[in-house]
């Protein structure tokens, strides 16, 4: 359910763009758009592990998720201006991106006390755990340049469709995986989602 209602994080990027970048999307993508307010609309009414909170926090993920691509973006045509180059290298974007989190990151460490934990738990002590952390950081990294290098080549409604394809795979993973608990309605509206995710791709592919 995360993964279908993560498509509104689509529908604002979209009315974003077109406020701030004056984009037009095709009719075929506003009709694609309005399948995925449907299918998450459904969802959550066929959702058996339906949570007020939970919804709330997901809706908040989408409006920081969508303004985070508008923002990104903007930036990258403002440092095209302003730049001696006319452009902002992904090196450089992934740089800033990842400097900026750091303030934040320590602000919260010392709020929740963090630091401490980390350094009594016994999990830091086991090499495995430094593998695939490390790992984990790497394709934290790969996955940023290849963010910043998507984005720059396209545009940001763009990048968060093609990051919708990925619930196809996610979503029958997690029913197979988590075992959530899933009725034959909610089977449907998330099969209905994932239909207006690959529709969403083909109208802006065309």
């Amino acid at each position: 359910m995360v993964t279908i209602l993560k498509n509104v994080t689509n529908i604002l990027t979209a009315i974003g763009e077109f406020y701030i970048f004056r984009k037009h999307q095709n009719q075929k993508v506003w009709t694609s758009m309005f399948l995925m307010i449907i299918s998450a609309i459904t969802g959550g009414i066929t959702d058996l592990s339906f949570d007020g909170v939970g919804y709330a926090w997901q809706i908040v993920n989408c409006i920081l998720t969508a303004s985070y691509s508008l923002t990104l973006r903007w930036v990258m045509d403002k440092a095209k201006q302003l730049t001696r180059s006319g452009s902002l290298n992904e090196v450089s974007m992934v740089l800033l991106n990842n400097m900026l989190s750091l303030p934040i990151a320590i602000f919260l460490i010392l709020l929740f006390d963090e630091w401490e934990y980390v350094i009594k738990v016994d999990v830091t002590r086991m090499p495995m755990f430094w593998v695939a952390a490390t790992a984990s950081g790497l394709l934290g990294l790969a996955i940023s340049f290849t963010s910043m290098w998507f984005l720059s080549q396209t545009g940001p409604t763009t990048y968060s469709l093609v990051g919708s394809l990925n619930k196809i795979p996610i979503s029958i993973a997690g029913m197979a995986l988590f075992k959530a608990p899933l009725s034959l309605p909610n089977f449907f509206s998330i099969l209905f989602g994932l239909f207006a995710g690959v529709f969403f791709a083909r109208a802006k592919m065309s």
